[in-house]
């Protein structure tokens, strides 16, 4: 019977901690499910930033109609003429195709009809001239009909009226299941569009933080399958008849490009090289700035970039990109393979790392420390797979996933041990307390013991007048009958003050005879605080560990003051951190490394320093002000200590005196849960 008491209390408590695991792991999948998108992207985005794709070897140009373009020829948009020009120059320079990464929807605005419109106050014999001359439409289609050159089309919701149907693509297979569909097409005039060698849509879709992490390499429009802006030039470059569509790829040539449900190229993006991008003044100006052999068998694709035009995007690697650069980025991914890939069965993996994760951290729990170093291992190994994926592979693989499942498993083990742990320390500590009390009460004992421990620790009378150099006084005020807590000053030599103040775990004549054999030993080593504190912290806690049958542990804070210098030499063994007080009494948290309670463990303990200025105060205060109750069971907390009144008044004793006041005030009436000490040490500097 006995054994199997025995196994079911072991059982009960694992079982609460696979409760709170599971519990939070679920949460934590569907935190996945409902911010995964977004942290993705940031994680991506990020190697992007880190590792932007080397662009340096791109055999695509880009012709920007820029500032220096406008002040040379006007304002945009220009006449057509212009542009037959600029067309012209780039096919004598052999370039191999010509992108127009412009849209041409209406006649030019200068067609000589329009002209003679303009100006009745021309004779009847100008006016024919001019109505004779060949509108520049068709001069311009001349030169795009001579010319290798792809024009852009738009997928919109509504054609223009009298827009003539448009030939089919040449897209043969299936397209993705989710691909962009458009109504309608917008293309451009016939005088145009009939002579272009090829036609794509340059409609891009940001993702919903705005941002263009892919391009389109297929859509629909009119119901009919089209080609993007980018897939059409670059089927025009490798020579390739047609595209050929599955419902997760797209072949052009001999690239056969990864693509999503919705029919969309991933990118890597990179920053396109300054060279590779050619002011269209400087082309029309035929400028010796322009190597002769510049275009010369690569694709050129012609934008816009001139202030107050609104072809600007956001990439995962720039706040503002011009439209014309990132259709070039995807010219160039589809001819040199610089696309980023996310294969189906990635999301599987993600999810079995996640699933790992998960069992890891409940490995942990369960049986032992060999699996907190595989979960600690697995933390680390996630993100560093999904970055040598990215560098080296171009695969996308999502750590954010099995991260945010891992760590919600690792809090769910982490809040049932917690919970256990609380619950047995509290039933214990009670338990320990409630006997000891009852037969301490019975005996006559607690009066006499409180007596004691309030007689160990020195008058406050003597505290005040160690030294003019420094104000330094200390308060305690047992819970119940009697505790564990004691505090100590005293002058060491000419020029320094040692101090401690502890928490003995624990209530009771137990605490207290605990706290006055640490008192004792404290009291000894202050008297010779010359040693290294750390080193006297560890010999304490050497000597504590000898003979501990009760499993008691004192949380100290021992220091030692320079009167002459300010500095500070503290040791925290499981102690509240200080506050330092400046003179005006703002405060603020001195947060030490520290280590565990006294009496707990075998420990190194690090030595800390701050320096006091000249009318600064270091206030120590142990948990039974932090950790004092309410009726209504609130506990009054580290941030109400510096705001408990009269932290503005310069001596120690109003000091300590309105923090025990205020935390009394705060219990309003309720008893005290713990011991209530308070040191506050202020130094003055030389008089």
């Amino acid at each position: 019977m006995m054994d199997s008491k025995s196994g079911s209390s072991r059982r009960q408590p694992a079982r609460r901690v696979v409760l709170t695991w599971l519990a939070m792991t679920l949460i934590a999948i569907l935190a996945t499910l409902a911010v995964g998108d977004r942290m993705r992207r940031a994680v991506f985005d990020s190697w992007q930033e880190i590792s932007p794709r080397d662009l340096s070897a791109t055999d695509v140009r880009v012709v920007m109609i820029d500032d220096l373009s406008i002040d040379f020829l006007g304002p945009w948009p220009w006449p057509r003429y212009h542009l037959a020009r600029l067309t012209e120059e780039l096919a004598a320079r052999n370039a191999r195709v010509i992108g127009f990464d412009i849209l041409f929807p209406e006649q030019d605005r200068v067609a000589p009809d329009t002209f003679v419109s303009l100006y009745p106050e021309l004779s009847q014999g100008a006016a024919t001239e001019v109505k004779a001359l060949m509108p520049m439409d068709q001069l311009f289609g001349q030169v795009i009909g001579a010319a290798p050159v792809v024009l852009a089309h738009a997928g919109v919701d509504e054609a223009p009226d009298g827009q003539p149907p448009l030939p089919d693509a040449s897209i043969t297979g299936t397209l993705p299941a989710k691909v962009a569909d458009w109504p309608a097409e917008l293309a451009a005039i016939p005088e145009l569009d009939d002579v272009a060698i090829g036609h794509g849509l340059i409609n891009f879709r940001p993702d919903s933080d705005g941002v263009i992490r892919s391009a389109p390499l297929v859509m629909r429009a009119g119901g009919k399958p089209r080609p993007a802006f980018g897939a059409e030039i670059a089927r025009n470059m490798v020579g390739a008849d047609s595209i050929a569509v599955s419902p997760d790829s797209v072949r052009i040539g001999g690239s056969n490009v990864p693509v999503d449900p919705e029919g969309r190229m991933r990118l890597h993006f990179g920053r396109f090289p300054s060279d590779k991008i050619v002011s269209a003044a400087l082309v029309l100006a035929n400028s010796k700035l322009v190597a002769p052999d510049q275009f010369a068998g690569k694709t050129v694709i012609i934008g816009l970039s001139a202030d107050g035009t609104s072809d600007v995007v956001a990439t995962p690697i720039s706040a503002e990109e011009f439209g014309p650069l990132v259709q070039a980025q995807a010219v160039d991914a589809i001819l040199r393979q610089g696309w980023l890939d996310r294969p189906q069965w990635v999301d599987a993996a993600e999810w079995g790392a996640a699933a790992l994760l998960a069992l890891l951290a409940l490995a942990t729990a369960l049986f032992g420390r060999y699996f907190r170093i595989g979960l600690a291992l697995a933390f680390v190994a996630v993100p560093l797979i999904s970055w040598l994926a990215f560098a080296n592979w171009s695969l996308l693989l999502d750590p954010a996933k099995p991260m945010l499942v891992g760590g919600g498993a690792v809090a769910g083990v982490a809040m049932g041990l917690f919970a256990l742990a609380r619950a047995d320390r509290e039933r214990l500590r009670e338990a320990l307390v409630q006997e000891r009390v009852a037969a301490a009460e019975t005996h006559g004992e607690l009066q006499a013991a409180r007596a004691i421990q309030l007689g160990m620790v020195p008058p406050r009378e003597r505290l005040r007048a160690l030294d003019p150099r420094v104000d330094l006084d200390a308060l305690l005020e047992p819970a119940r009958s009697i505790g564990g807590d004691y505090y100590d000053a005293m002058k060491i030599g000419d020029d320094q003050v040692g101090f401690a103040v502890a928490d003995v775990t624990g209530k009771g004549v137990p605490a207290a005879l605990f706290m006055a054999m640490s008192k004792a030993l404290t009291s000894a080593a202050l008297s010779r605080m010359a040693d290294d504190p750390a080193t006297i912290v560890e010999a304490i806690n050497a000597e504590l560990l000898k003979d501990n049958s009760e499993a008691l542990g004192v949380a100290i804070l021992l220091g030692m003051l320079d009167l002459e210098t300010g500095e500070v030499r503290m040791v925290s063994a499981g102690h509240e951190d200080p506050m330092l007080l400046s003179a005006d009494g703002a405060a603020e948290r001195v947060r030490l490394d520290g280590g565990p309670p006294l009496c707990v463990t075998d420990f190194s303990y690090p030595l800390e320093k701050i320096t006091l200025r000249p009318g600064e105060t270091l206030v120590l205060v142990t948990d039974g002000v932090t950790e004092a109750q309410d009726p209504d069971g609130a506990f009054f907390g580290r941030e109400r200590v510096p705001a408990s009144g009269k932290m503005e008044q310069t001596r120690a004793t109003e000091i300590v005196e309105s923090i025990r006041d205020a935390v009394r005030m705060f219990e309003n009436g309720a008893e005290a849960s713990d011991d209530l000490t308070v040191m506050a040490i202020r130094y003055l500097g030389e008089s």
